[in-house]
């Protein structure tokens, strides 16, 4: 059994539960900014993400205009970080330089939040990082976040509904903007049941819930964690935006029984082929194509590639 003082430290962590409310577009940019911090790092170390590395290992295709829009948002929204000693305000980016025609952009952060951010990496594993990438929804990232903490103790704190619902952004404290989900229904529906059913399908953790009742009401939630066989392999952090992007490819290619050798090999030194794959991944996962019987043939169809061999 872990000591108070332990259990004081976990349910602080400082990012994890403080309020802020970021898309699933921002998530990615974070998740992806934790992959790539150091300890060893200079107080003005500039990160790069490529766009390659996020269609490579998230499925989904963020356009110029939706990261420009993300990252200003994420620069000019606050983090509101609160403990018995201070209420403190945060902000993420020192600069932001999108390099133009080159694809990637260049993250300078906010020297008083580094800390924060390690501290929340250490909840994470590189596997556990590209799980987060992999949730769609954004109150599933955020759920998927606190339960990271409590994994090895098999249950969350308790969780006032309040609380929780102030952490996610669904309820302004000020009152100025009008509560989400308002019924429990609602908050089943749209949050915890989708958080629990994509956390399971896409991560190491096997989560579930209970609503606690005071009265006739609900007035608190408590979320059960236990670790499953990850249903992915790990993707590898430290390698280079290109290496990683062979790697996704491959593995796109074995999960739809594409192993011809020299198949592969040529559709892997293709750089435009390379890209059509990504995008028939992306439509596939989205439903925007259908290939329930045959998807590698589609694909090599898609590629002009039909005639070769596929296994």
């Amino acid at each position: 059994m872990e000591t108070y003082d332990a259990l004081q430290v976990r349910q602080h962590n400082a990012i994890t539960t403080a309020r802020y409310d970021y898309t699933a577009c921002q998530l990615d940019l974070l998740f992806f900014l934790l992959s790539k911090l150091r300890r060893e790092d200079a107080p003005n170390q500039e990160y790069q993400i490529h766009m390659n590395e996020v269609v490579a290992m998230t499925g989904r295709e963020w356009h110029y205009k939706q990261l420009k829009e993300a990252t200003e948002s994420m620069g000019s929204r606050m983090f509101e970080v609160e403990n018995d000693e201070a209420y403190v305000q945060l902000w993420m980016f020192q600069k932001v330089e999108y390099v133009k025609g080159q694809g990637y952009l260049r993250i300078r952060l906010s020297e008083d939040i580094r800390p924060y951010l390690f501290e929340l990496k250490n909840n994470f594993t590189s596997f556990q990082l590209f799980s987060a990438l992999k949730i769609s929804s954004k109150y599933a990232k955020r759920i998927y976040q606190l339960a990271s903490q409590w994994k090895d103790i098999g249950e969350t704190k308790t969780y006032d509904l309040e609380e929780f619902k102030l952490m996610l952004k669904l309820k302004d404290a000020k009152g100025k903007e009008p509560e989400q989900f308002q019924r429990i229904s609602d908050l089943k529906a749209k949050v915890l049941d989708i958080a629990v059913r994509q956390i399971n399908e896409n991560t190491e953790l096997k989560i579930g819930y209970t609503l606690l009742k005071q009265g006739r009401s609900f007035h608190a939630v408590r979320f059960y964690v236990t670790q499953q066989q990850p249903k992915q392999l790990p993707i590898p952090f430290d390698e280079s935006p290109e290496q990683a992007r062979v790697v996704m490819a491959r593995r796109h290619l074995e999960t739809l029984g594409i192993k011809d050798a020299k198949l592969v090999s040529r559709i892997l030194g293709d750089e435009q082929l390379l890209n059509e794959l990504f995008k028939f991944m992306y439509r596939l996962k989205t439903d925007k194509i259908r290939a329930d019987k045959n998807p590698a043939g589609l694909l090599l169809t898609v590629l002009g590639l039909k005639t070769a061999k596929s296994s």
